[in-house]
């Protein structure tokens, strides 16, 4: 009864805009057109549920479960930036670095889609940020509406697809492939050197 007594609309729209702000929706769509123009399957409902599996629990566990690999925040960020790293570098030069025709490549709902584009490192750090200072429901909920937002996002990327023009998508591509290659470069340094830190101290 005390969970459900914590909800604070307040609180709740403050947890959600954190997330959807670091979640980037607008720079993913070119994301998210760009594989599927590669015949890369992206299915919205399974992307909806492994960012809320994730999430819930990344809330509850995330950082026992890093503990237990012997990892932190700051290795998981550096993982994930990569990832974006290589992904934008695709975008930018118009390469494949994954090869064409295995099963990986045949479907990115987990990865790269859900993981790190939409819920990567920064989401899980700001979440766990979150939950110290907002009740459990109201964080709850706003995860519940980001991973809404990532199913909405998914399922208008076939609209937006169809309606732009092949030239607005490639600029969208292009721009957004520097963005995400700029955000790579900063979350990989940053991490970097927390962890030179962490290791000098």
């Amino acid at each position: 009864m005390n969970f459900f007594s914590e909800f604070n609309i307040r609180e709740l729209l403050s947890a959600f805009v954190v997330l959807l702000a670091i979640t980037d929706i607008p720079g993913n769509i070119p994301i998210v057109i760009n594989l599927q123009n590669k015949g890369i399957h992206i299915s919205a409902r399974r992307a909806f549920w492994y960012s809320l599996v994730l999430l819930v629990f990344f809330f509850y566990a995330g950082e026992a479960f890093l503990k237990l690999f012997g990892l932190d925040i700051s290795s998981f960020a550096i993982a994930g930036a990569l990832i974006v790293f290589l992904f934008s570098l695709e975008m930018i030069l118009d390469i494949n670095l994954v090869s064409e025709g295995t099963d990986i490549s045949s479907d990115a709902t987990f990865v790269p889609v859900v993981f790190p584009l939409f819920v990567g490192a920064g989401v899980l750090t700001a979440l766990l940020a979150i939950r110290s200072q907002y009740a459990d429901i109201n964080v709850l909920i706003a995860v519940l509406l980001n991973c809404i937002a990532i199913y909405g996002t998914i399922r208008l990327s076939r609209f937006f697809k169809k309606h732009l023009s092949g030239a607005t998508i490639y600029v969208m591509k292009k721009f957004f492939g520097m963005v995400l290659l700029a955000i790579s470069v900063k979350l990989f340094i940053t991490n970097v050197a927390v962890l030179v830190q962490q290791i000098n101290g």
